[in-house]
């Protein structure tokens, strides 16, 4: 493309255009074959014998930016092919399929990478005075379309601010117990600074090595811990954030009740009402005692049961994800017989086991049985503490979770691998996406049959066949998080269509049985029919005030939980 424009901070190893991590671990053709005969046989359907490989870099071609930066931004502005493709997407399964065969049917105009505040006002002062379109792109996890530059007409262009440059944390309060971190940090970032000062960051998401902090704060991400604190809303003290009206900036405080919160407005917010920038987030000692188990339950149900008495008896574990028998069987070594409960407790400064021990007598009431427990504690009180004041002590999704037997040990690493094997699936023709939500507990047997019916009656009559699995992702006293995996056969260039089908047969379900459409991942723009349809009109109301308030111009993340009508002077 002639006249690119990059930026030199993006040196050493590159994010993959179409997929999930880097280009150089992406699956080779070998080793496609050899997931595909895995899968076919896991699946009990066959897929295709041949094997499509993606479109590369120098075959995409894109449209030519409609703008151009002004001089004054044009340093930390990239126009490139490789920052425009990268920024075209998210990594739904949508996203994955369709640039996975160079299809970007919108591609920001311009990928910004601000190293501060100034930088991030600028870049909407420009937004706003010449009619474009500003989408925060955080990470570029988004799952639920939250990044993706569909904006609508009315917009002479799209910029997709990226704040991979603003990744510091600035500042420790080790008396208070809380860290003031830059937006733009990812999980990895955050704990390997925090490391140095003896602390961690309690929170990781499963796109964690790519997902921002504030990403996690525009989305009210869940992190993995299966029990509180796991929600980024329980560690956020304050909250900055940079608006079309100026900035936006909490008082640091551990709770008040000073009228609606500042923080909570942000929170969930998309990057409609403003550029979330920094933030003040508590932090915690690395745990150095843990206790873990897996639990054999005789079903899903049971499972279920043992899972609300456990969190219903005031116990808060670390880990308490339930597999059903299939989820277990495919991701975690199970002979598919029997359903899994991954438990485990972890603390900075005392022995856990005994809570363990009460969790799995609530377990065996369900009928649960398990093999060897893994207890991790050090030799004397004094050499814990040392632990968690040396760091980094801490470690990523699974640090909780599974002892020593292959179920628990296979179903830790499916976890963290599972954005990489997803790569795999486009070539496999397979199709291959989740859905997440959460109910009461009353409620939760009547929804789980209904979105299991619905989404399996929907994939087997537009895709012929289907597997369609289940976990138990996040447990609260009052409710669970059940997380849905599908898997089915696609036909070459119509996946994302068939998957549009399911889509919205489980996501009626979903409402029709009193659960929320989205629990971690958001709204964005795929959950966007079935939020208007939960959210009550009052609310709506408000929030359209409060962006047309903040944004009159209509310039934040278009089409993100509020529509067009929001603005009260459309951009011209």
């Amino acid at each position: 493309m002639s006249g690119e424009s990059s930026v030199p901070h993006q040196a050493g190893r590159q994010r993959s255009h179409w997929a999930w991590g880097y280009d150089d671990e992406l699956p080779a053709e070998g080793e496609l074959r050899s997931i595909a005969s895995l899968m076919s046989g896991l699946l009990g359907f066959d897929l295709p014998s041949w094997i499509e490989l993606p479109v590369s870099l120098n075959q995409v071609a894109l449209p030519e930016p409609g703008v151009r930066p002004p001089g004054a931004l044009a340093a930390i502005c990239s126009t490139s092919t490789a920052d425009r493709a990268r920024h075209a997407h998210g990594q739904s399964y949508e996203d994955l399929v369709t640039a996975f065969r160079g299809r970007f049917d919108a591609v920001p105009d311009v990928v910004a990478y601000p190293a501060g505040d100034a930088d991030v006002s600028a870049l909407i002062d420009w937004c706003q005075s010449s009619a474009l379109a500003l989408i925060p792109y955080g990470g570029g996890t988004s799952v639920s379309g939250g990044v993706t530059p569909l904006v609508g007409g009315g917009y002479a262009g799209v910029v997709s601010v990226d704040l991979s440059r603003m990744n510091r944390v600035l500042e420790v309060d080790g008396i208070s117990g809380a860290a003031l971190i830059e937006a733009g940090a990812t999980g990895p970032e955050i704990n390997r600074q925090l490391a140095g000062f003896g602390w961690t960051l309690r929170h990781f998401p499963q796109s964690w090595e790519f997902s921002t902090l504030g990403g996690w704060i525009a989305t009210r991400a869940g992190g993995h811990y299966a029990t509180g604190p796991t929600r980024i809303d329980d560690f956020v003290e304050s909250i900055r954030a940079i608006t079309p009206r100026g900035p936006w900036e909490s008082r640091r405080l551990p709770g008040s009740g000073a009228g609606i919160s500042p923080d909570r407005l942000l929170l969930g917010s998309e990057g409609t009402l403003g550029v979330i920038t920094r933030a003040w987030i508590r932090v915690q000692r690395p745990p150095a005692f843990r206790a873990s188990v897996t639990v054999r339950l005789p079903s899903f149900a049971a499972g279920a049961d043992a899972v609300r008495a456990i969190v219903s008896s005031g116990l808060r574990p670390a880990a308490c994800r339930l597999l059903d028998p299939t989820e277990a069987r495919l991701t975690a070594g199970g002979d598919g017989g029997a359903a899994l409960l991954v438990l485990g407790f972890e603390s900075a400064d005392h022995p856990v086991r005994v809570s363990l021990d009460a969790a799995l007598e609530l377990a065996r009431a369900a009928g649960g049985r398990w093999g060897e427990i893994r207890v991790q504690e050090p030799a004397e009180p004094a050499a814990a503490r040392a632990a968690a004041a040396s760091g980094p002590g801490d470690r990523p999704p699974g640090g909780a979770g599974p002892g020593p037997d292959a179920s628990g040990a296979q179903w830790r690493s499916a976890f963290l691998r599972m954005p990489y094997l997803r790569n795999a699936y486009p070539a496999l023709g397979l199709i291959a996406e989740t859905l997440e939500t959460a109910v009461t507990w009353d409620r939760f047997p009547a929804l789980h049959g209904a979105v299991v019916g619905a989404t399996s009656e929907a994939a087997a009559s537009i895709c012929g066949a289907a597997v369609v699995t289940t976990r138990l992702a996040f447990a609260y006293p009052d409710g669970v998080a059940p997380y849905y995996t599908v898997l089915a056969p696609g036909r070459p260039g119509e996946e994302a269509a068939q998957w549009a089908v399911i889509k919205r047969a489980a996501s009626e379900a979903i409402l029709a049985a009193g659960g929320t459409i989205t629990h971690h991942h958001a709204v964005g723009r795929v959950h966007r029919p079935w939020y208007d349809e939960q959210r009550p009109e009052p609310f709506a109301l408000a929030l359209r005030g409060a962006k047309a308030a903040l944004d009159p111009r209509g310039v934040l993340n278009p089409g993100v939980l509020v529509g067009r009508d929001a603005q009260v002077d459309p951009p011209q």
